[in-house]
């Protein structure tokens, strides 16, 4: 069992550090590159490699489920679906789910993973979605305002309150950072070993007055991941 375990952990090893490798080769002289063309370059190198960051989140996305607590027979919105994780945890337990990505590299991967009947993936823009207003009841970003530059988030989370109902939820789950000060440094220096250009600026923004000024108003919140992670619940102002 030891030796089982050695191998495993040898082999998550090499798998981050080639995420590492294919992640910091991209970023080398990509810093003023247009956010459009970045993010479809970026996740396409990510897609095949994606799901075994997912394995650090993998009892997030059930959180989110439980903490949120919608009522049965609601309507999703997963914004930034990625790989459909966290659609997958909402379908699981028999909600309709849309999730919407700008990657159809990542949404490919989600396809070709989705064993749910009542999950379907679109390409779309989540500055500009292609639904009407008050149409969902709850609409979720999770792990993915951190991969856009503020201007970007606004928009998103704006898109956000215009197509949840007016007595509907909003959930956005992203990255955090703990009081101490030793944990604060090394989750701040591991997360952005891997993750891309607008993590810094993201880390270092009012999440939380964002949320406020995007006309969303905050219910309750619950930190995960030993505090490396928030998950936040609101609703429209």
């Amino acid at each position: 069992m030891p030796g089982l375990l050695y191998f495993l952990m040898q082999t998550m090893f090499k798998r981050i550090k080639n995420i590492y490798v294919v992640v910091n080769n991209f970023r080398g002289n990509q810093l003023n590159e247009d956010y459009y063309l970045y993010t479809k370059k970026l996740f396409r190198r990510w897609a095949p490699l994606y799901n075994i960051i997912e394995i650090f989140a993998y009892m997030v996305r059930t959180q989110v489920v439980d903490f949120i607590n919608i009522k049965h027979g609601s309507k999703i919105l997963d914004i930034a679906t990625g790989t459909g994780k966290q659609a997958f945890a909402f379908a699981k337990k028999g909600y309709d789910v849309v999730g919407i990505d700008l990657s159809e590299d990542m949404l490919r991967v989600a396809k070709k993973t989705n064993k749910y009947a009542n999950v379907e993936f679109k390409n779309a823009d989540a500055t500009n979605n292609p639904f009407d207003d008050n149409y969902f009841d709850v609409t979720c970003i999770s792990l993915a305002l951190h991969d856009m530059p503020i201007s970007i988030r606004k928009k998103v989370l704006s898109e956000m309150v215009r197509v949840t109902k007016t007595t509907g939820i909003i959930v956005v789950i992203d990255y955090a950072l703990p009081n101490n000060k030793i944990k604060k440094h090394l989750i701040y220096r591991f997360i952005k070993f891997y993750e891309s250009k607008y993590y810094p600026d993201f880390i270092k923004y009012d999440l939380h007055a964002l949320l406020q000024e995007s006309g969303i108003q905050i219910e309750k919140e619950l930190y995960v991941m030993f505090g490396a992670g928030i998950i936040i619940k609101g609703k429209k102002k």
